[in-house]
């Protein structure tokens, strides 16, 4: 089950909630991975965050807002946001962040040839050898992340219900139609993982290419993997 994924947004759309997809995409980097998440959570110029994190972590935010850029101009992410109902459709795009998340733990041998619990089992590690670094609200979900392996529960429909209804619950201060949203993935399954394909396929061929010019060769300091 799907723990409070809602974490950093209070009476509006997040820009993006695919943590999966982002720690994955990042690189094998450790530093990377952790500000492709932190992405997601530390906002503002890139040239201010420089001043609080690691060389390596800002890069890794850095290609988390380049990828959040790229997927709102890629066709086949516009055509997943356009396949959701006009009642929801201003939650489009955090519904289709989930359900690449979805599709992506379903078909994760595709992509990587870690197993899925293993990569998650080590990405939670990570988070947990530098808390110093996380934001409050993540720090205090960690250990219930970690314990009922939130992101590798992204396979589960289910999974991604429950996270979108707690999100309509208890993280939009108004009334919204975002409960129940999860019947949206189920009707248009096939379009949506047609998609997720065609999008993914690209993403990851555009982050590594990025990372070949960008990423930071210096040494990496204050990251455990314990």
């Amino acid at each position: 089950m799907v723990g409070n994924l809602c974490l950093h947004f209070a009476g509006h759309a997040p820009s993006s909630m695919n943590y999966l997809a982002h720690a994955f995409l990042a690189g094998p980097q450790p530093a990377s991975r952790l500000g492709g998440l932190l992405g997601d959570f530390v906002k503002g110029p890139i040239e201010s965050i420089a001043r609080h994190y690691p060389h390596a972590v800002v890069s890794g935010i850095a290609l988390h807002r380049r990828i959040d850029s790229y997927a709102d101009r890629h066709p086949a992410f516009r055509r997943s946001r356009q396949r959701v109902s006009v009642l929801r459709r201003r939650f489009s795009g955090v519904m289709v962040d989930l359900f690449y998340d979805h599709f992506l733990a379903r078909h994760w041998s595709v992509y990587c040839a870690q197993p899925l619990e293993a990569f998650t089992a080590e990405f939670y590690a990570l988070l947990t050898g530098n808390q110093t670094l996380l934001p409050p609200r993540l720090a205090q979900a960690l250990p219930g992340m970690r314990r009922d392996d939130w992101l590798a529960s992204y396979r589960s429909i289910d999974a991604i219900g429950t996270a979108l209804d707690r999100m309509s619950r208890y993280r939009l201060r108004r009334a919204n139609p975002l409960a129940g949203a999860a019947e949206e993935l189920q009707t248009g399954y096939t379009g949506y993982e047609a998609d997720f394909r065609i999008f993914f396929a690209d993403t990851v061929a555009f982050c590594e290419a990025r990372r070949a010019r960008r990423e930071s060769t210096l040494p990496l300091r204050q990251f455990a993997m314990t």
